[in-house]
């Protein structure tokens, strides 16, 4: 499993969390997690994405030069 796809899961994980319990506080708390995990995937995510770029843009300029 990739890194955003599990931090995903431990979002759902916190909803899941958040539903189940009676608390405001507590549901809050679960919900602030819930949204800590997906900002970690979107992170990851656009690492990624940049790594991948980086790459390639580097592979380019070795067949070009």
């Amino acid at each position: 499993m990739d890194p955003a796809e599990e931090f995903r899961r431990h979002a759902d994980d916190c909803r899941t969390m958040a539903r189940s319990t009676v608390n405001l506080e507590d549901r809050a708390a679960w919900n602030r997690m819930a949204e800590r995990w997906l900002r970690c995937a979107e992170q990851t995510e656009s690492e990624t994405t940049a790594a991948r770029i980086h790459r390639k843009s580097r592979a380019v300029g070795r067949h070009a030069a």
